[in-house]
């Protein structure tokens, strides 16, 4: 993307969720370049909180769901918004693209892995039980084999609930285009099926510790004879998925609790109770 941030001014966007919930819809997502910087230039400030209090105040919307939070000057206000409003979910997605700081700093991504860290246990505090996801690149330009064995330690240290991982795409008109893309597509897919690796473990793990817990479950559709849906913690098509085992037929966009009875490497599976 290019060119300076928009922010679509805050009434427009109630009116919006407003018309979406009069028909049906019971989760947004809000998601911007870099979400932080809603209101810097039509307000001259951060208004993210406060379009969040107003979005929270819509009668009907049951999960509000932020994507794409850039770190950097992270606005630590949010997390009493989202701590406070039962409607906005324990759930973050936050790009951090890297734990290296000679890739950071390639990458003039405004932050450093000790910021990040202390970043990451003040969320976590300030929220407990938040489910953080982040984006990370493979293969950026100048990566080396140490650089990636640091991203796996910083995945070890932080245990993320969700990741997601990219190649290293060598575009013209981007700010990485100047650099040389010496990694050859094979080495970055490597690359970043070995911090995947890392990752899927991690995940294994985090939902083993949900067998037998209770939670509020989004029905999203019927498929295969069976019905799939997610948690507040998981976002539409990039996260993980439950399997609802129901006696009664589900409709979607029904909100049921599920008792989670079996859990894979990202998947869980349940019954509703």
């Amino acid at each position: 993307m290019r060119g300076n941030h928009i922010s679509r001014p805050m009434e427009e966007l109630v009116k919006e969720a407003e018309s979406l919930v009069k028909k049906g819809v019971k989760e947004i997502l809000l998601i911007a370049q870099e979400l932080t910087y809603y209101g810097l230039d039509i307000y001259k400030k951060r208004m993210l909180p406060d379009l969040l209090h107003r979005l929270a105040d819509v009668k009907g919307l049951e999960w509000i769901r932020l994507h794409y939070a850039y770190p950097s000057k992270f606005p630590m206000e949010i997390l009493d918004v989202v701590r406070e409003r039962g409607n906005i979910c324990n759930y973050l997605d936050m790009p951090l693209q890297h734990a290296s700081d000679s890739m950071l700093k390639a990458m003039r991504r405004q932050i450093t892995r000790s910021e990040m860290n202390e970043l990451i246990h003040a969320i976590r505090e300030k929220v407990p039980g938040i489910c953080l996801r982040t984006t990370l690149i493979a293969g950026f330009p100048g990566e080396t084999v140490d650089d990636v064995e640091e991203l796996k330690d910083f995945l070890r240290e932080h245990r993320f609930d969700r990741v997601g991982i990219f190649t290293y795409s060598h575009e013209e008109g981007t700010g990485a285009y100047e650099l040389e893309d010496t990694i050859s597509p094979e080495e970055k897919q490597m690359r970043a099926e070995e911090i995947m690796e890392v990752q899927q473990e991690i995940s294994y793990e985090k939902n083993q510790e949900k067998l037998g817990r209770v939670f509020k479950t989004l029905v999203d559709k019927k498929e295969s004879g069976r019905y799939l849906g997610r948690t507040e913690f998981d976002s539409v098509e990039v996260d993980n998925e439950v399997i609802i085992h129901s006696d009664k037929k589900l409709q979607p966009g029904e909100f049921v609790q599920v008792k989670i009875t079996k859990a894979y490497d990202y998947d869980l599976e349940g019954e509703v109770v």
